[in-house]
């Protein structure tokens, strides 16, 4: 899972659903679907909680994401959002007060983010774009039968993405991504890689 993140206080959106809102200092969001994949938010515990059950009502209530802090101007379009039909009964929701201001933050997330999560497909949080190919060899790895050797880490990145079964998601404070390898089609780009020299296998003995 992603660890502590630092706020952009020039990158706030209010998060809104059942007549609540509150202000998300991150999330993940799939721009063609208008599905919520992660939410980092703060603001009062009633709010918080509202907002996530109306999200996982079913039907889920309207929610939107818009450009600007809770309770300031707000300076972006309403950006509908919704929880993924697939992840429910998946997510987790973590709450705790602020000290010193009175109010709470929640980190709501689905398992499928987390490294020891059973599921071929996963959903990739990394600090910033240049950690990700390592995090994505760490998760592609844990899943694949097939070794993937840590140095091939980059290549294993483009061609996710070049294959698409690396998806980028919309991010505010976190680079996020939708990932699903095809494990057919992964082993037989690897032995072509490794045949035609891009790959080179590690010697034997060496770290995985």
């Amino acid at each position: 899972m992603l660890a502590t993140h630092v706020i952009d206080p020039e990158n706030l959106y209010t998060i809104s659903a059942g007549g609540f809102s509150a202000t998300a200092d991150a999330f993940a969001r799939d721009d063609k679907t208008e599905s919520l994949w992660f939410v980092s938010m703060v603001g009062s515990q009633t709010a918080l909680k509202a907002i996530w059950a109306s999200l996982l009502k079913q039907p889920p209530d309207v929610a939107h994401v818009i450009k600007g802090a809770d309770g300031m101007a707000l300076s972006g379009g309403y950006q509908r959002c919704q929880i993924p039909y697939e992840t429910i009964g998946t997510w987790t929701t973590k709450i705790a007060r602020l000290r010193g201001t009175g109010g709470w933050h929640a980190l709501v997330y689905t398992k499928t983010a987390e490294f020891a999560y059973e599921k071929d497909s996963f959903l990739l949080l990394a600090q910033s774009e240049e950690e990700a190919p390592a995090l994505h060899h760490r998760f592609l790895d844990k899943r694949s039968p097939l070794p993937l050797h840590r140095s091939w880490a980059d290549w294993l990145w483009h061609r996710g993405l070049d294959e698409e079964e690396i998806v980028p998601l919309q991010s505010v404070g976190v680079s996020a991504y939708r990932c699903a390898p095809k494990a057919k089609k992964l082993r037989e780009d690897l032995s072509q890689a490794v045949a035609s020299g891009w790959l080179t296998l590690p010697e034997e003995g060496s770290d995985g």
